[in-house]
């Protein structure tokens, strides 16, 4: 089970203050919590309604009973309310399918949200929150440290002759590709915790004219080190690492000991590909900041074995770059330093340790999507699909609008046969939520057409006909399509699919390979064996490259370190 917390301020009162503030809200908000009960009744009326129900504790893991827990339909705006029995429990039942917002709150405790709390027809859905006290909160400030040591030594790379992950080559293909696409996952940053609040942005036209302020500034005081500063910041922002870099240098002429900005000048350097400057840079930053007999700044040592990392990857040391990321996440076990140490286990196959690793950090983060993403995909390339499932389809109920867990979904039901119900379900409010999403209607339509029903066959029809009218490059909704009508034994139609597919991807091997079948079936024998002579040199191409990248990627070489009890981690 797993827990979410949301913080959020709210004013304190103290003494004759907060007895008469409850009394007066009592009495103004009485008859609105009965109105809000008779709602409730109401909507128990209702077929198929779904159940919410959880527990409330304080930051002991103690329950907490009297807590009033409301929930509000976003599309709506009625406020359902329920208060914590002796044992901390809760319970909202005749629910519509829906979103909501679930929050509870308590005199004397920091209150606490749930958003989105996505509720499905007929759903049993459980809940746990976990309400802090002002004190508690200022107490547990500092950062959760990692585990005292993991579980697993990395001791070295070796040329990934044999790629690892299970099954056929087309599912080894398709967990490398998942495995690349996890590290390329954005991250929120430090609100991980906290998604859904709006971030500021910078309009372009605000941003030329502080930069041409700025540069004036300059002009006028080449020797200034905050104004060199700060325009290399925005220009390093805007993608100008190489101009820049001047004006990180020029403020490092006049300020040699500020961090900040000699940090940014090695960020420049990495940006640009000037590897061994920024590795050089970095080095030096960490040699001043960890110095026998100074004080270690926890967090900025923690940046730079970061930086560190990336600047080691880029430059093909990847034992010396999983070390950093490594040593910054016990350092600072942020999001993104656990994320990024894990997807670099994942992209050089160390599929246990990444396990290892996402584990904990969806421990610290239970509300980072991607780190229940890189979990699943991490569990996807050990070769347990069902576990896979099932945290990808968590991580898509913490963010129902993000297409990032639906689409690794979809990419692993392309080449499975099984199905489970977690994934068609969310497959579908992945089209229900972004219906003018090509592979939305794609991605479900493929599971659709799986199913040897007439109903759900002529759905996948439509969805993939829909798909390529939105994306007409959508060369795979193309050959969906072709196995369709193939399926209907209409060739022609069949044949045009498979051609369109081609015309959008001429390298895509199984359109080759159908239109060959295809063709054959009409009894056109030189066109049929023309495809299948292209199928063949396709697949023999795909299969050099994909042979090339294992050896460009390196595969660590890893021990467990308690190999008595290697039950994986959950």
């Amino acid at each position: 089970m797993v827990r979410f917390r949301v913080t959020v301020h709210q004013p304190e009162f103290v003494g004759a203050d907060l007895v008469t503030c409850v009394l007066v809200l009592s009495a103004l908000l009485g008859p609105f919590l009965v109105q809000g009960q008779a709602v409730q009744r109401k909507f128990e009326d209702h077929a198929d309604s779904a159940i919410l129900q959880g527990s409330v504790r304080d930051s002991r893991g103690q329950p907490v009973a009297a807590v009033t827990v409301y929930l509000r339909a976003n599309a709506g705006t009625q406020t359902l309310t329920a208060r914590t029995d002796s044992e901390g429990t809760y319970r909202f039942s005749g629910l519509r399918e829906g979103v909501y917002t679930l929050t509870a709150e308590m005199a004397g405790y920091r209150s606490s949200t749930f958003f989105p709390c996505v509720v499905g027809q007929g759903e049993a859905k459980k809940i746990d929150l976990r309400l802090e006290s002002p004190k508690a909160s200022e107490s547990s400030s500092e950062k959760p440290q990692f585990f005292d040591e993991p579980e697993f030594i990395v001791a070295g790379v070796t040329e990934a002759m044999n790629p690892g992950g299970h099954g056929s080559d087309a599912i080894v293909r398709n967990t490398e590709a998942l495995a690349k696409e996890t590290a390329s996952l954005p991250g929120t940053g430090e609100n991980t915790e906290s998604p859904g609040f709006p971030t500021a942005s910078i309009s372009p036209s605000f941003g030329a004219a502080a930069e041409e302020s700025l540069r004036k500034e300059a002009e006028r005081e080449p020797g200034n080190f905050e104004v060199n500063h700060r325009l290399g910041k925005l220009l390093l922002d805007d993608g100008k690492g190489e101009e820049a870099i001047s004006y990180f240098e020029r403020a490092s002429r006049a300020n040699p000991g500020d961090y900040e900005n000699a940090y940014e000048l090695g960020l420049a350097y990495t940006r640009i590909g000037q590897y061994e400057r920024a590795r050089t840079q970095t080095r030096n930053l960490l040699a001043a900041q960890e110095k026998p007999g100074k004080e270690l700044d926890k967090q900025e040592s923690a940046e730079l074995h970061h930086l560190l990392g990336d600047v080691e990857e880029r430059l093909g040391n990847s034992l010396e770059a999983v070390r950093e990321y490594q040593r910054a996440a016990e350092l600072n076990p942020s999001d993104a330093n656990l994320f990024d140490w894990g997807a670099d286990l994942l992209i050089h196959r160390a599929f246990e340790p990444a396990i290892e690793v996402f584990t904990e950090g969806n421990r610290l983060f239970p509300r980072s999507a991607r780190m229940l993403a890189g979990l699943g995909v991490s569990w996807y390339a050990r070769g347990s699909a069902d576990r896979a499932v099932e945290r990808l389809c968590q991580a898509s109920d913490l963010n129902p609008n993000d297409p990032n867990p639906y689409l690794f979904l979809g990419k692993m039901q392309s080449v499975e046969t099984a199905q489970s119900t977690c994934m068609m379900e969310k497959l579908a409010r992945f089209v229900s939520l972004q219906p003018e999403n090509a592979q939305a209607n794609y991605y479900y339509a493929l599971g659709l057409s799986r199913r040897n029903d007439a109903d759900d066959l002529a759905h996948a029809q439509s969805l993939l006909e829909k798909a390529v009218r939105l994306d007409s490059k959508l060369a795979e909704a193309y050959l969906q399509l072709g196995v369709l009508y193939s399926q209907r034994g209409d060739s022609s139609k069949a044949i045009s699919a498979y051609l369109e597919a081609i015309a959008a991807n001429p390298g895509l091997e199984q359109a080759h390979y159908r239109l060959a079948q295809a063709y054959n079936r009409t009894g056109e024998k030189a066109k049929a064996q023309a495809e299948l002579n292209l199928y063949t040199q396709l697949s023999r191409k795909t299969a050099e490259l994909a042979e090339r990248e294992r050896r460009e990627i390196q595969q660590f070489v890893y021990t467990l370190r308690d190999q008595t009890s290697t039950t994986q981690p959950q």
